[in-house]
């Protein structure tokens, strides 16, 4: 596959619509994405799957007009296949077989956790970090070993997005979340004790949530904040300091959509100072869900020749991260 030049990437499994493309150099020439935006409560995935459907054609059209390329030019044509929401990873993965078709070219399935970890080594430079993945559907530390990204600890529940979103919603604060619910918790003075969960290395998040919820009517509403973030992200940065003490990498990558919080990635930092570790956080533009990271794992893939027939592209809605084999850090 040496004489590949540019993969255009697919991401379709929960929130986001987004088409990526780079080249073999890993240069992003675009990233160009549509959000749903439920109008109440979370995530509807008959309403996103609906939502995507009628933002590919415009989304993909962006994308390969940012890059000044047309289809033909491509030579690939990657897709997330899970894990994610079923209704959105179908119209994902029918768009893109649609795509394989027409270009002739062939088609990469890409588990969406490896893409959101195989951008972060790819902005960083770092090779073999520890890498905390934390976003709305998913809450997981891992290493490469041995072939494969090993899981060190993941959320026995919910994820750490999901918490406090949910949360958020419940004061009110409407979407995003998570930077209304940092805001509202530099303003609080006073720490309200609430569930800290952590079972071997996992740790869990439902139980906080409920108890936090439960707290609402009773308490200030900035020290809530305050507590529900410390609580969360302190369970966090407990199975993160022993992953890396176990593992000794030289460095942690913190990736995904809540890598954008200050406030999570100045506790991390801590850990990181205190193991003499280096610390790297994924740009904002390609910590949530995008095309691009989608786009760069297909490259990765598709130089070891992981492509897949179109009739035999099926989606993984449950699709482990650590189920995965990683020839391409042989």
């Amino acid at each position: 596959m040496s004489s590949v030049q540019y993969v255009l990437g697919i991401e379709c499994t929960a929130h986001t619509f987004g088409c990526g493309v780079v080249s073999s150099k890993g240069i992003v020439l675009s990233n160009t994405k549509a959000e749903y935006v439920p109008k109440t409560g979370g995530i509807h995935p008959r309403e996103a799957s609906q939502h995507h459907a009628a933002k590919a054609s415009a989304t993909i059209r962006d994308g390969l007009k940012e890059a000044g390329l047309r289809l033909s030019d491509i030579d690939a044509v990657a897709f997330s296949a899970g894990p994610g929401l079923g209704p959105c990873l179908r119209t994902g993965a029918t768009v893109s077989r649609m795509l394989s078709l027409l270009s002739g070219k062939p088609l990469v399935p890409v588990n969406h956790c490896i893409a959101h970890i195989e951008i972060g080594r790819m902005v960083s430079k770092e090779e073999d970090p520890l890498v905390v993945y934390v976003s709305g559907g998913n809450t997981i530390v891992s290493a490469f070993s041995d072939g494969r990204y090993r899981i060190f600890g993941e959320t026995l529940d919910i994820a750490l997005g999901n918490c406090l979103d949910s949360f958020a919603r419940s004061l009110g604060l409407g979407h995003p979340g998570v930077p209304k619910l940092e805001s509202l918790a530099n303003k609080g003075r006073s720490f309200i004790p609430l569930p800290y969960i952590v079972k071997g290395q996992d740790v869990s998040y439902s139980g906080l949530l409920t108890m936090a919820v439960r707290k609402i009517k009773d308490s200030d509403p900035r020290d809530l904040s305050l507590s529900i973030l410390e609580v969360a992200y302190g369970q966090l940065a407990e199975v993160t300091e022993r992953a890396l003490a176990h593992t000794e990498k030289p460095s942690l990558l913190l990736t995904g959509g809540v890598a954008r919080s200050p406030r999570l990635q100045s506790v991390l930092e801590t850990v990181c100072r205190e193991h003499s570790s280096r610390f790297y956080v994924v740009p904002p533009d390609f910590a949530g869900d995008n095309g691009a990271m989608i786009a760069w794992a297909g490259y990765l893939a598709l130089k070891e020749d992981l492509t897949v027939p179109v009739e035999s592209s099926y989606i993984r809605p449950k699709w482990r991260l650590d189920e995965v084999d990683v020839p391409w850090r042989r």
